[in-house]
Order: C-alpha cells, then structure tokens, then sequence
C-alpha cells in the first residue's frame, strides 16, 4: 500500500508539470488536436505490450463485458477527460482548473460508496471538507478572465468526468484480472483514436513548430505513457478516494 501511494505520488508529480507544459504548447496547438496528438503519440509506444503472447493471449480470453469495460473507460479517461481539461485550458488558468478538479474528491466519495461498496471514513470527510472550503475562498476572491464562464463550464464537464474515470479506473484495475500495462495500452488506444479524430474534424490539423513537438513528444512518453501504466499500477491497491485524494496534490 504504501508502495502504491509513493507510485502515485511520483504520477501526481508528472502530471502536475503537464499544466505548465499545456499552457506553453497551447499558444501554438489548438486545443483537441494537441490532446489527441500527446494521447495518440502515448498510445504508439505502448503498442507493442498488446503485441507480446501473454497479453494476446489475455485479450483473447476477454468476454464482452471485459472489453465493453476497457473501451468506456478508455473514452472516459482521454477522450473526455483530457479533452475537456485541454479545453478548458484555452479559456482558464492552470491554476483555477486545476483547484477546480479539487472537487473530485467528494464526487467519487458519493459514488464509490454507491457504486464500489468502498468505506468513508471521518479523516477522508475532512479532508474532502478542507478542499471544499479552500476552493471556495479561492474562487470567491479570483478575478477570472474574459470568457471564463465558458471555460469554467467545460471544466465542470471535466471534474465529472474526471470522477467518473477514477471509479471506472478502480474497477477495471480491481476487477478484470488484466495486468495493469495491458488495460493502459488497450484504453489509451480506445480513447486517443477517439480524442485525434474528433479533435482534426473539429478543429483541424495543427501547424506544429519544433518547440511544439518537443512539447508533445515529452508529454506523450513520460506524462502519459509512463505515467498512465505507473496510475494503474497504484489503481489496483488504492480505493478510487485515496486516489483521487493523493491526485489532488496536483494543486
């Protein structure tokens, strides 16, 4: 256990210079197209782990259920997710989107308890309340900018999902039986083909300049294919609460 929380612990870390790394990258790249690119980049170099016997065979054994499950959470956790915060983004500052996915939290609380049979306890409730509070203070003296509303609808879209991504996470890690670089590299895929192609359709292919391709190379092979398979590793030890809890450090 303690091992799983250090792991996302060091994920949190990564993912946390991916805001500064976005910013940057977004003066240049349209939003989508540059979340689809990092997704589907990070999907290609984790391609040749389905490739290996062990986990073709995996894959073979798997029922409808079990596939149904790694391609909703695949679309959930990129295509959605990561669309909406790449979005949002474009309209926010990191900061300001990044203390709203505090909010998570206290979402996969309700629907873990619902949903995963997973135990509140009151040190998890004050924390959740801590983070509440916090971000309430922080919103009602910021000073947003022009076209926040906007950005701060999408990003509303983004903690649901985000909430939604952790409790699927937690099950398909805890539930299929796959090993965790399996279940990265088969959802990525899911939900990068999904997140590039409506990304090109609606906003097209982007002009990219060196700077921006070393941008999105390194957030493709650090901050999402090592991390994402390190995330799911943690997954299947921490409940879907202690995850999003420990994520929030983000902040």
């Amino acid at each position: 256990h303690l091992t799983a929380v250090l792991v996302a612990l060091l994920v949190t870390a990564l993912w946390s210079s991916s805001w500064v790394l976005i910013k940057w990258g977004l003066v240049d790249i349209a939003p989508l197209p540059f979340a689809g690119l990092r997704y589907a980049l990070a999907a290609l170099l984790l391609s040749p782990i389905i490739l290996t016997p062990a986990n073709r065979r995996a894959l073979a054994g798997c029922g409808r259920r079990q596939w149904g499950l790694l391609i909703a959470f695949g679309l959930l956790q990129y295509a959605v997710t990561q669309g909406c915060q790449f979005l949002a983004l474009s309209y926010l500052p990191a900061t300001t989107l990044s203390l709203m996915l505090a909010f998570t939290p206290a979402v996969v609380a309700v629907f873990g308890v619902i949903l995963l049979g997973e135990h509140i306890g009151w040190r998890e409730m004050l924390g959740i309340c801590v983070f509440l509070g916090g971000a309430g203070l922080y919103f009602a003296a910021k000073d947003l900018p022009t076209g926040a509303a906007l950005g701060l609808l999408i990003g509303a879209v983004g903690v649901l999902a985000n909430a939604g991504q952790h409790l699927l996470g937690r099950k398909v890690n805890r539930d299929t039986g796959l090993p965790p670089s399996l279940i990265t590299a088969v959802s990525m895929a899911a939900g990068a083909a999904a997140l590039l192609t409506t990304g090109i359709a609606v906003q097209g292919w982007p002009g990219i300049a060196p700077r921006g391709w070393l941008i999105v190379g390194w957030l493709a092979a650090a901050n999402t294919a090592l991390a994402f398979w390190l995330w799911n590793r943690a997954q299947a030890v921490l409940s879907a609460l202690e995850a999003s809890l420990i994520n929030n450090t983000m902040l």
